[in-house]
């Protein structure tokens, strides 16, 4: 059993921003490896995410993010349970990441159910025609669409991209590291991103 230092802790501490017995027990039951202690953690804040799930959000803040001189504009709103988590410096700080990443990506959607209908089923037939064009026969096109598909909806769903500042992370699994940290449940409710001359 390798000895857990507090040198230890406290760098995992500063790589994940997790509490510091949460860094200790994760170091202990990855018997002091740094790797896998993150992914210790990072797996527990995803069942915390998931216990919290059904837990009401009816506090928050809605964030702005202006890049390149005012030439695009982000609002978000995102929600907690508590006005205590809501001035929390971890949740304002998302807010703002979650703002800026709008600005940056452009997603068309939070989450794939809520991406147009229309969208989906124009996408789907503009990939229909390449996989035909390549000469695939109709059932090996249906699961390479199917397969595009689920790609586009990767690239263009916020929880689903990767997150600009850290992009080992998607925003989901961000989003997971801050209920971890806050204890509380956490919904990116919606945006809005304005380009000049859009």
């Amino acid at each position: 059993m390798a000895e857990i230092t507090a040198g230890m802790v406290k760098d995992l501490r500063e790589k994940t921003g997790a509490g510091m017995m949460d860094c200790k027990k994760a170091l202990a039951q990855t018997n002091g490896d740094m790797e896998q202690a993150i992914d210790f953690l990072r797996k527990k804040g995803i069942a915390t995410a998931q216990k919290r799930a059904g837990r009401s959000v009816s506090e928050g803040s809605v964030q702005s993010y202006i890049h390149m001189g005012g030439k695009i504009g982000v609002l978000v709103e995102i929600n907690c349970e508590t006005d205590f988590v809501a001035k929390n410096t971890d949740f304002l700080e998302f807010c703002k990441d979650i703002a800026m990443h709008i600005a940056a990506t452009s997603p068309l959607a939070v989450r794939p159910e809520e991406v147009n209908p229309a969208v989906i089923e124009r996408e789907r037939e503009v990939y229909k025609g390449q996989v035909l064009e390549m000469g695939k026969p109709e059932n090996v096109a249906d699961k390479i669409v199917d397969g595009k598909m689920k790609k586009f909806l990767a690239d263009n769903c916020l929880m689903n991209q990767a997150f600009v500042k850290n992009p080992d992370l998607t925003v989901q699994d961000y989003l997971n590291e801050v209920i971890g940290k806050t204890g509380e449940n956490i919904i990116i409710r919606r945006f809005a991103r304005f380009a000049l001359g859009e």
